[in-house]
């Protein structure tokens, strides 16, 4: 039953689902003026779709799947990191709270 869930139209996106909502939270975190926090978030959801890349088959990584397996999880996991990183070590300016 499970099987035939995730060969189902909805449930085919549930982990992109996954990655648009941590993605929406974030943005919703940098329109409320807390830049780091939703950027940090950002990269967490790349990483979210990094893990989920990995762990889910072909077939229901649905809207994630864009290239090879490993080449989506190399390159998901080393944006998300590099975000994160970026957000973590950015001091003074303008947006700076």
């Amino acid at each position: 039953m499970s099987e035939q869930r995730w060969r189902s139209g909805p449930g085919k996106h549930l982990p992109f689902a996954l990655v648009l909502g941590i993605s929406a939270l974030g943005l919703v975190r940098i329109f409320q003026y807390h830049w780091r926090q939703g950027a940090v978030l950002l990269g967490v959801s790349l990483l979210v779709a990094a893990v989920l890349r990995i762990l889910v088959s072909d077939e229901q990584a649905g809207l994630i799947k864009i290239r090879g397996r490993g080449m989506d999880a190399f390159l998901y996991s080393t944006l998300g990191i590099v975000v994160i990183a970026v957000a973590l070590t950015i001091t003074g300016g303008p947006l700076s709270r």
